[in-house]
């Protein structure tokens, strides 16, 4: 009841920002109901349209239960692209490196690399933050940059294919591809790369709320976030703690990594993610960070990239910066939330949060 009661206001949210899309549509000139009826009809379309949504959705979980781990420790991870990038690239150096190992043993090692290389990035700011002092944000947003720029220079010097204009690895041994779900869900083509990695991203929910929720862990971090005086008080070591939930959130970021190389491109693109660590901001922010509203939210910000293309598409006016425009009005109103808690507070229907 309480996690319902938590996901009030975001829906409000929500649907107050379709509505405003809605008026601005109508003031430039286009039906509102045809622009939105095409962009969820694009979205819930069977099979491309659902298929493409769910695979849009991957990263986003992946990323928002990435921040939701730093944000229920008290920490802002601005890093997850850092450390998604780092992870993608160490998924792709093994699927390279070992290419002829079998894939009872590539796979799991490709795993490990995303997993090492996504909390090895993120405990680093970790680190900085419980020995120095040092914030997580100015920390997490110069690691981006560094993540970018050195995984640039290893793809263009090291091990991009000779006169290949793009931006690229080789490939990875096929040993270390994933399957995708069009070969076990009747229907839904094979061209589509929605693959395993999604279904990985439903597991690490339920693993991440076991962990936060139902282990003695979890409790002292979430306890650190909350109150670190008062958990430091309690024998709880907030130092460990803060490099603990960042080294966890980093990983948690790095399988971005397994759904990219093993079951999309099989190769390390240089600039394949689509802002996925910014958004996976608002993907927590939106589902109160919990990994069920996460799930929500992730599908919904999917719908919308989705959508955004036959908006385009097939109206006189409206483009698929429409998207941005109900992202960000989202993103507003959710972070806006003190200044109308007050008023819904006094009917009862939003209360502090207890999840």
């Amino acid at each position: 009841m309480n996690l319902l009661r938590e996901l009030l206001f975001p829906l409000i949210a929500v649907v107050v920002a379709f509505l405003i899309g809605g008026i601005l549509i109508l003031l430039i000139g286009d039906n509102p109901l045809q622009a939105y009826g095409l962009l969820f009809g694009s979205a819930f379309s069977w099979p491309v349209g659902v298929g493409y949504t769910l695979f849009y959705a991957t990263p986003l979980i992946f990323t928002g239960l990435a921040v939701l781990v730093a944000f229920r420790c008290g920490l802002l991870n601005i890093g997850a692209e850092g450390q998604l990038y780092m992870a993608a690239f160490a998924t792709a150096w093994v699927g390279i490196t070992f290419a002829n190992v079998s894939s009872w043993l590539l796979i799991p090692l490709c795993f490990i690399a995303a997993i090492l290389g996504g909390g090895f990035w993120g405990a680093i700011p970790g680190v900085l933050k419980a020995r120095f002092g040092s914030h997580e944000v100015i920390n997490t947003i110069m690691l981006n940059f560094i993540a970018v720029a050195l995984l640039s220079y290893f793809t263009q010097y090291h091990y991009k294919t000779p006169g290949d204009p793009i931006m690229q690895t080789v490939p990875i041994g096929e040993a270390a591809h994933i399957a995708r779900l069009g070969k076990f869900i009747p229907g839904l083509p094979e061209f589509i790369p929605l693959n395993l990695a999604f279904v990985l991203a439903l597991i690490c929910c339920g693993l991440v709320y076991l962990f936060l929720w139902r282990t003695k862990w979890g409790y002292e971090l979430r306890a650190t976030g909350t109150n670190p005086t008062a958990a430091e008080y309690g024998g709880i070591s907030v130092r460990k703690q803060i490099i603990v939930a960042m080294t966890i959130s980093g990983a948690l970021a790095g399988m971005v990594g397994v759904n990219e190389v093993l079951g999309y491109r099989y190769r390390y693109y240089d600039g394949f993610s689509d802002n996925y660590g910014f958004t996976g901001i608002a993907v927590a922010l939106l589902g109160r960070n919990h990994p069920v509203g996460v799930i929500i939210s992730a599908l919904l910000f999917a719908i919308l990239q989705r959508g955004g293309i036959p908006v385009d598409a097939f109206t006189e006016h409206v483009t698929k910066d429409i998207v941005q425009v109900l992202q960000g009005t989202i993103i507003l109103f959710v972070a806006a939330e003190a200044f109308f808690r007050g008023p819904f507070a006094k009917f009862g229907l939003l209360k502090r949060s207890t999840v």
